[in-house]
């Protein structure tokens, strides 16, 4: 295959600013050979064409490296393309919104755990460190401290909040409790926000608003600059916690079970954590493979649904959660959650200790989220990928309120179009205080086009669908995000010119990450497929 190369650049020019990477970096730290680049491409193609390419990936260790790298960027205008680990993998992972774009790939070598401070429970780190990096530095220092894990934790903590990730305990909402950022900007220059602005200050990662304008949700989801490093704040250790799964029998007990959990969740209490209400289909295929339930072709049979719920015993709708304190505390708020619940006719109530791991497998979600809702990194989420073979998966992630009647629209219209195209609806509703996100995870075979393709324009109509309802997506795959960006239409679309103003005032050469999140800028705005 012949190189990909960006927009206005010619091989000599590429091969040139190639040659002052590795002067930065070293040799070694620039990778450009079709072999090398392989693992920077999406790992799961939603196309056959040479969509979301790398021309080059590159390795920096230090902030001052980025800042030559993006001065050298703009000398040539080669777009660069930053990532963490890359581990973001059903929405692109470490592939570049532009073919021919330089990937920064920052996790290789820049994993440095600068600070954990236990006194005021917060860590500074740079963009390498996973929450398993996290985690076991905290348990070889014996800190009493926890950290907010998502479902899985392999990825890059500054990432995952950069990106708006959740996880699962009191702090699920990462970006809340983010401290403070270190960012590369376009033209090179180096800021930090917050009270880092302050020489010396020793409040940056306790008060990360500082003075005047507050930046730092501009670097989420954007292409406004390189995050170097990151202060990301850390939960006390309780002193006992427990896990708890709920099953409800029947599809339509959504509504209820929403309309229940709402006013026990946004006072934080009894509900202390981000609850998930996951469908059988995504505790099934964490356990076992499609063909065990179904052979054939087309939508799963009604009554394989109910054989998968019999035999895991488990529910249609089956709701996770934990709650935190000392053991009175705990067993008042765990009396609360089943009484509200159980009004649902049908429901089952299970603690830990009522299913023990060994020898149940539908009991092995509940003793993963117990992991992951104490801070735990875990990683058998991953087996969802083996409900059939070769497995990948593209996700549609709407945001609701958290209200009964919004879960049960939002239910039809995914369901009802799954069965349209031959998809499993695998989902889960995840909670935060006053809102919904609505998680649809779609596995499909990738060794299958006819499948990938059948899913991505299935993926297209649901995005437009649910528009239409006034629901947005919260994040989404590189080959989704102009459709999702167009359907944030409010007065023609003025969040969209609002975001591309502050692209080409920072950045009008157009060099960091175009068309991540639909922001082009003038540039190359029109020229990203």
């Amino acid at each position: 295959m012949s190189r990909i190369l960006p927009p206005d650049v010619t091989e000599s020019e590429f091969n040139t600013a190639l040659d002052k990477f590795r002067a930065v970096l070293g040799a070694e730290h620039v990778l450009a050979t079709e072999e090398e680049l392989a693992p920077y491409r999406d790992p799961f193609p939603t196309n056959n064409d040479e969509r979301f390419i790398p021309g080059a990936v590159v390795f920096p260790s230090t902030p001052e490296e980025i800042q030559e790298l993006v001065r050298i960027a703009n000398e040539y205008k080669i777009p660069l393309s930053p990532v963490s680990t890359g581990k973001n993998l059903g929405y692109g992972g470490a592939a570049p919104r532009l073919s021919g774009a330089v990937v920064v790939a920052t996790g290789r070598r820049m994993n440095k755990i600068i600070e954990v401070n236990e006194k005021y429970a917060y860590a500074l780190i740079e963009p390498g460190v996973t929450y398993f990096d996290l985690y076991n530095h905290i348990q070889e220092k014996g800190y009493k401290l926890w950290v907010d894990v998502p479902d899985l934790g392999w990825g890059s903590v500054v990432g995952n909040a950069l990106d708006r990730g959740v996880g699962y305990t009191p702090y699920g909402d990462h970006i809340m409790w983010q401290t403070g950022l270190e960012v590369v900007l376009p033209d090179g220059d180096l800021l930090r926000t917050g009270m880092g602005a302050i020489e010396g200050s020793d409040t940056w990662q306790l008060f990360p608003y500082g003075f005047g304008p507050y930046p730092d949700g501009l670097f989420t989801q954007s292409n406004y600059g390189i995050v170097t490093k990151m202060g990301i704040a850390l939960m006390p250790e309780p002193p006992g916690a427990e896990s708890f799964l709920i099953t409800f029998e029947n599809e339509e007990d959504l509504k209820y079970v929403i309309d229940i959990m709402l006013p026990l969740r946004i006072g934080m209490a009894p509900l202390q954590n981000v609850p998930v209400l996951r469908n059988i289909f995504m505790d099934a295929a964490s356990v076992s493979q499609r063909t065990e339930w179904f052979d054939g072709e087309g939508p799963m049979p009604k009554e394989a649904i109910k054989k998968m719920q019999k035999d895991l015993n488990l529910g249609y709708w089956n709701f996770y959660g934990t709650v935190y304190g000392p053991p009175p505390q705990t067993d008042m708020f765990l009396g609360m959650i089943r009484d509200a619940f159980l009004q649902v006719p049908g429901s089952r109530f299970f603690t830990t200790t009522d299913r023990p791991e060994k020898g149940d497998r539908g009991a092995h979600v509940l003793h993963d989220r117990h992991k992951i809702n104490r801070g735990i990194p875990s990683i058998e989420e991953r087996h969802l990928l083996e409900w059939v073979p070769n497995g990948g998966h593209i996700c549609f992630s709407p945001v609701s309120a958290p209200d009964g009647a919004d879960a049960m629209k939002q239910f039809t219209m995914v369901r009802d179009r799954s069965i349209e195209y031959n998809q499993d609806y695998a989902a889960q509703f995840i909670v935060g205080l006053r809102e919904m996100h609505h998680i649809c995870l779609f596995v499909y075979d990738t060794a299958r086009p006819e499948t990938r393709d059948q899913l991505l324009a299935m993926t297209e109509v649901l995005i437009d669908e649910a528009a239409a309802e006034g629901y947005g997506e919260y994040r989404t795959h590189l080959a989704l995000m102009d459709q999702v960006a167009g359907t944030f239409n409010y007065n023609d679309g003025a969040l969209l010119r609002f975001q591309e103003r502050i692209k080409d005032a920072l950045d009008p050469n157009g060099i960091i990450a175009p068309g991540k999140s639909g922001i082009w800028g003038k540039r190359l705005k029109g020229r990203g497929f």
